[in-house]
Protein backbone atom coordinates (compact mmCIF):
# COMPACT_ATOMS: atom_id res chain seq x y z
CA UNK A 1 0.00 0.00 0.00
CA UNK A 2 1.18 3.31 -0.93
CA UNK A 3 1.38 6.07 1.21
CA UNK A 4 -1.32 8.40 -0.48
CA UNK A 5 -3.21 5.07 -0.08
CA UNK A 6 -2.59 4.06 3.75
CA UNK A 7 -3.42 8.18 4.71
CA UNK A 8 -6.97 7.97 3.06
CA UNK A 9 -7.23 4.40 4.88
CA UNK A 10 -6.27 5.52 8.08
CA UNK A 11 -8.56 8.99 7.86
CA UNK A 12 -11.68 6.87 6.84
CA UNK A 13 -10.67 4.27 10.14
CA UNK A 14 -9.59 6.28 12.68
CA UNK A 15 -10.25 10.25 11.94
CA UNK A 16 -12.30 11.33 15.16
CA UNK A 17 -15.86 10.95 15.04
CA UNK A 18 -18.28 12.66 17.45
CA UNK A 19 -19.79 10.44 19.48
CA UNK A 20 -23.89 10.31 19.12
CA UNK A 21 -24.28 11.73 22.78
CA UNK A 22 -22.02 14.97 21.64
CA UNK A 23 -25.11 16.85 20.39
CA UNK A 24 -28.97 16.64 21.77
CA UNK A 25 -30.92 14.17 19.85
CA UNK A 26 -33.05 15.79 17.25
CA UNK A 27 -35.15 12.62 16.39
CA UNK A 28 -35.59 10.05 18.86
CA UNK A 29 -37.36 6.44 17.49
CA UNK A 30 -38.19 4.05 20.35
CA UNK A 31 -39.40 0.54 19.12
CA UNK A 32 -40.86 2.41 15.90
CA UNK A 33 -43.06 -0.09 13.99
CA UNK A 34 -44.87 -0.05 10.85
CA UNK A 35 -47.52 -2.07 9.40
CA UNK A 36 -49.69 -2.21 6.50
CA UNK A 37 -52.54 -4.54 6.03
CA UNK A 38 -53.83 -5.28 2.18
CA UNK A 39 -56.12 -7.80 2.54
CA UNK A 40 -55.36 -10.33 4.27
CA UNK A 41 -51.73 -9.61 4.16
CA UNK A 42 -49.56 -8.27 6.90
CA UNK A 43 -46.60 -6.49 5.89
CA UNK A 44 -44.44 -4.89 8.62
CA UNK A 45 -42.28 -2.48 7.15
CA UNK A 46 -40.79 -1.89 10.36
CA UNK A 47 -40.20 -3.85 13.34
CA UNK A 48 -39.22 -2.43 16.54
CA UNK A 49 -36.82 0.30 15.33
CA UNK A 50 -35.06 2.46 17.57
CA UNK A 51 -32.60 5.08 16.80
CA UNK A 52 -31.51 8.78 17.37
CA UNK A 53 -30.04 11.57 15.72
CA UNK A 54 -28.44 13.95 16.65
CA UNK A 55 -28.47 17.55 15.73
CA UNK A 56 -25.99 18.42 13.58
CA UNK A 57 -25.52 14.71 12.10
CA UNK A 58 -25.17 13.82 8.55
CA UNK A 59 -26.19 10.58 7.94
CA UNK A 60 -26.89 8.37 5.08
CA UNK A 61 -30.10 5.67 5.13
CA UNK A 62 -29.68 2.83 3.10
CA UNK A 63 -31.09 -0.83 1.92
CA UNK A 64 -32.18 -2.68 -0.77
CA UNK A 65 -36.41 -1.82 -2.48
CA UNK A 66 -38.34 -3.43 0.39
CA UNK A 67 -35.94 -2.75 3.63
CA UNK A 68 -37.97 -0.10 5.07
CA UNK A 69 -35.53 2.74 4.46
CA UNK A 70 -38.44 4.95 2.75
CA UNK A 71 -41.17 3.97 5.70
CA UNK A 72 -38.27 5.31 7.56
CA UNK A 73 -38.08 8.50 5.82
CA UNK A 74 -41.54 9.28 5.31
CA UNK A 75 -41.70 8.50 9.64
CA UNK A 76 -39.33 11.40 9.72
CA UNK A 77 -40.18 13.28 7.87
CA UNK A 78 -43.75 13.52 9.56
CA UNK A 79 -45.51 12.11 6.22
CA UNK A 80 -46.84 9.14 7.93
CA UNK A 81 -47.30 8.09 11.36
CA UNK A 82 -45.68 4.58 12.98
CA UNK A 83 -48.13 2.35 13.89
CA UNK A 84 -46.53 1.43 17.29
CA UNK A 85 -43.59 2.49 19.27
CA UNK A 86 -42.81 6.48 19.28
CA UNK A 87 -41.10 8.83 16.84
CA UNK A 88 -39.98 12.27 18.25
CA UNK A 89 -39.36 15.04 15.92
CA UNK A 90 -37.43 18.23 17.77
CA UNK A 91 -38.87 16.56 21.07
CA UNK A 92 -42.03 16.19 19.77
CA UNK A 93 -44.13 13.11 19.03
CA UNK A 94 -45.77 12.71 16.08
CA UNK A 95 -48.20 10.00 16.68
CA UNK A 96 -50.17 12.57 19.08
CA UNK A 97 -49.85 15.29 16.84
CA UNK A 98 -53.17 16.75 14.26
CA UNK A 99 -52.72 17.03 10.31
CA UNK A 100 -52.46 20.43 10.36
CA UNK A 101 -49.64 20.35 13.26
CA UNK A 102 -47.87 17.81 10.79
CA UNK A 103 -48.19 19.96 8.02
CA UNK A 104 -47.00 22.61 10.29
CA UNK A 105 -43.69 20.75 11.53
CA UNK A 106 -43.12 19.76 7.91
CA UNK A 107 -42.69 23.32 6.95
CA UNK A 108 -40.93 24.55 9.62
CA UNK A 109 -38.49 22.14 10.81
CA UNK A 110 -38.03 19.87 7.65
CA UNK A 111 -36.56 20.56 4.25
CA UNK A 112 -37.25 17.92 1.42
CA UNK A 113 -34.94 17.30 -1.53
CA UNK A 114 -36.30 14.70 -3.92
CA UNK A 115 -34.59 12.56 -7.09
CA UNK A 116 -36.68 14.29 -9.46
CA UNK A 117 -36.45 18.10 -7.95
CA UNK A 118 -40.17 18.20 -8.60
CA UNK A 119 -40.08 21.92 -9.60
CA UNK A 120 -43.06 23.25 -11.63
CA UNK A 121 -42.07 23.60 -15.25
CA UNK A 122 -43.54 27.31 -15.89
CA UNK A 123 -41.92 28.43 -12.86
CA UNK A 124 -38.71 31.20 -12.65
CA UNK A 125 -35.96 29.84 -9.54
CA UNK A 126 -36.72 32.67 -7.75
CA UNK A 127 -40.92 31.82 -7.71
CA UNK A 128 -39.64 28.26 -6.74
CA UNK A 129 -37.69 29.29 -3.70
CA UNK A 130 -40.28 31.24 -2.56
CA UNK A 131 -43.25 29.20 -3.06
CA UNK A 132 -42.86 27.46 0.85
CA UNK A 133 -42.81 30.97 2.55
CA UNK A 134 -46.45 31.56 1.02
CA UNK A 135 -47.38 28.54 3.69
CA UNK A 136 -45.79 30.30 6.64
CA UNK A 137 -47.45 31.00 9.43
CA UNK A 138 -46.81 34.26 9.91
CA UNK A 139 -45.79 35.39 6.20
CA UNK A 140 -42.66 37.36 5.86
CA UNK A 141 -42.70 40.10 3.96
CA UNK A 142 -39.52 40.03 2.79
CA UNK A 143 -40.20 36.47 0.44
CA UNK A 144 -37.85 37.83 -2.51
CA UNK A 145 -34.86 38.67 -0.26
CA UNK A 146 -34.71 35.30 1.19
CA UNK A 147 -35.27 33.39 -1.80
CA UNK A 148 -32.72 35.38 -3.27
CA UNK A 149 -30.14 34.89 -0.82
CA UNK A 150 -30.59 30.92 -0.63
CA UNK A 151 -30.26 30.62 -4.61
CA UNK A 152 -26.73 33.11 -3.87
CA UNK A 153 -26.13 30.03 -1.73
CA UNK A 154 -26.39 27.46 -3.48
CA UNK A 155 -24.37 28.94 -6.43
CA UNK A 156 -27.49 30.28 -8.75
CA UNK A 157 -27.46 33.70 -8.12
CA UNK A 158 -27.75 35.14 -11.67
CA UNK A 159 -30.11 32.77 -12.35
CA UNK A 160 -32.82 33.63 -10.21
CA UNK A 161 -35.10 34.54 -13.37
CA UNK A 162 -34.29 31.02 -15.32
CA UNK A 163 -36.97 28.27 -15.88
CA UNK A 164 -36.41 24.84 -15.15
CA UNK A 165 -35.75 24.02 -18.64
CA UNK A 166 -33.40 26.71 -18.91
CA UNK A 167 -31.24 25.03 -16.31
CA UNK A 168 -29.21 21.85 -16.52
CA UNK A 169 -30.23 18.65 -14.10
CA UNK A 170 -27.68 19.67 -11.52
CA UNK A 171 -28.80 23.76 -11.12
CA UNK A 172 -32.63 22.14 -11.33
CA UNK A 173 -31.31 20.30 -8.08
CA UNK A 174 -29.69 23.09 -6.81
CA UNK A 175 -33.12 25.44 -7.15
CA UNK A 176 -34.61 22.11 -5.18
CA UNK A 177 -32.33 22.84 -2.23
CA UNK A 178 -32.79 26.49 -2.09
CA UNK A 179 -36.54 25.44 -1.62
CA UNK A 180 -35.79 23.45 0.95
CA UNK A 181 -33.90 25.71 2.93
CA UNK A 182 -36.40 28.83 2.51
CA UNK A 183 -37.66 28.19 5.97
CA UNK A 184 -34.54 27.84 7.97
CA UNK A 185 -35.26 23.91 8.79
CA UNK A 186 -33.12 22.19 11.35
CA UNK A 187 -33.46 19.03 9.27
CA UNK A 188 -32.66 18.82 5.46
CA UNK A 189 -34.15 15.23 4.17
CA UNK A 190 -33.07 14.55 0.65
CA UNK A 191 -34.43 11.01 -0.96
CA UNK A 192 -31.87 9.84 -3.26
CA UNK A 193 -31.46 13.50 -4.09
CA UNK A 194 -28.54 12.20 -7.09
CA UNK A 195 -30.26 9.80 -8.75
CA UNK A 196 -30.73 11.81 -12.04
CA UNK A 197 -27.52 12.94 -12.00
CA UNK A 198 -24.27 12.18 -13.24
CA UNK A 199 -21.02 11.62 -11.84
CA UNK A 200 -19.65 14.98 -11.45
CA UNK A 201 -22.49 16.31 -10.60
CA UNK A 202 -23.58 14.31 -7.74
CA UNK A 203 -20.31 15.19 -5.93
CA UNK A 204 -21.30 18.48 -6.34
CA UNK A 205 -24.87 18.28 -4.92
CA UNK A 206 -23.17 16.29 -2.02
CA UNK A 207 -20.29 18.34 -1.33
CA UNK A 208 -22.93 21.49 -0.79
CA UNK A 209 -24.69 19.11 1.40
CA UNK A 210 -21.29 18.69 3.43
CA UNK A 211 -21.39 22.67 3.41
CA UNK A 212 -24.96 23.25 4.85
CA UNK A 213 -24.07 20.37 7.19
CA UNK A 214 -21.07 22.35 8.69
CA UNK A 215 -23.45 25.13 9.31
CA UNK A 216 -25.27 23.17 11.14
CA UNK A 217 -27.89 21.68 9.85
CA UNK A 218 -28.89 17.95 10.10
CA UNK A 219 -28.42 16.26 6.68
CA UNK A 220 -30.16 13.00 6.27
CA UNK A 221 -30.05 11.21 3.06
CA UNK A 222 -31.45 8.04 1.97
CA UNK A 223 -29.85 6.75 -1.32
CA UNK A 224 -28.91 2.83 -2.31
CA UNK A 225 -25.46 4.07 -3.63
CA UNK A 226 -21.82 3.34 -1.31
CA UNK A 227 -20.48 6.23 -3.06
CA UNK A 228 -22.98 8.58 -2.41
CA UNK A 229 -23.42 7.49 1.30
CA UNK A 230 -19.82 7.78 1.83
CA UNK A 231 -19.94 11.58 2.19
CA UNK A 232 -21.81 11.03 5.47
CA UNK A 233 -20.76 10.68 9.03
CA UNK A 234 -22.67 8.02 9.90
CA UNK A 235 -24.45 4.86 7.92
CA UNK A 236 -27.68 2.82 8.69
CA UNK A 237 -28.53 -0.29 6.91
CA UNK A 238 -32.00 -1.08 6.58
CA UNK A 239 -32.90 -4.78 6.02
CA UNK A 240 -36.22 -6.73 6.62
CA UNK A 241 -37.69 -3.85 8.92
CA UNK A 242 -34.64 -3.77 10.73
CA UNK A 243 -31.16 -1.80 11.09
CA UNK A 244 -28.34 -4.15 10.93
CA UNK A 245 -25.68 -1.58 10.58
CA UNK A 246 -25.04 1.44 12.48
CA UNK A 247 -22.05 2.96 11.65
CA UNK A 248 -19.80 6.21 12.34
CA UNK A 249 -16.62 7.41 10.33
CA UNK A 250 -15.06 10.13 9.16
CA UNK A 251 -16.90 11.46 6.10
CA UNK A 252 -15.63 10.85 2.49
CA UNK A 253 -14.50 14.87 2.67
CA UNK A 254 -11.59 13.91 5.50
CA UNK A 255 -10.28 11.63 3.03
CA UNK A 256 -10.22 13.90 0.26
CA UNK A 257 -8.18 16.52 2.33
CA UNK A 258 -6.01 14.20 3.59
CA UNK A 259 -4.77 12.87 0.26
CA UNK A 260 -4.74 16.56 -1.14
CA UNK A 261 -2.14 17.22 1.95
CA UNK A 262 0.19 14.30 0.69
CA UNK A 263 -0.13 15.42 -3.27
Amino acid sequence: MNSVAAIIEASQVSAPVAPQSAAPALIRASGVSKIYRMGDQTVRALDDVSLEIAKGDFVAIMGASGSGKSTMMNLIGALDRPTTGHLAIDGRDIATMSSDELADLRNGTIGFVFQQFNLLPRTPALNQVILPLLYAHPRPDDLEARAHHRLEQVGLGKRTDHLPSQLSGGQQQRVAIARALINNPKILLADEPTGALDTKTSEEIMKLFGELNAEGITVIIVTHEPDIADFARRKLVFRDGKIIDDTERAPLKAATAAKDRVL
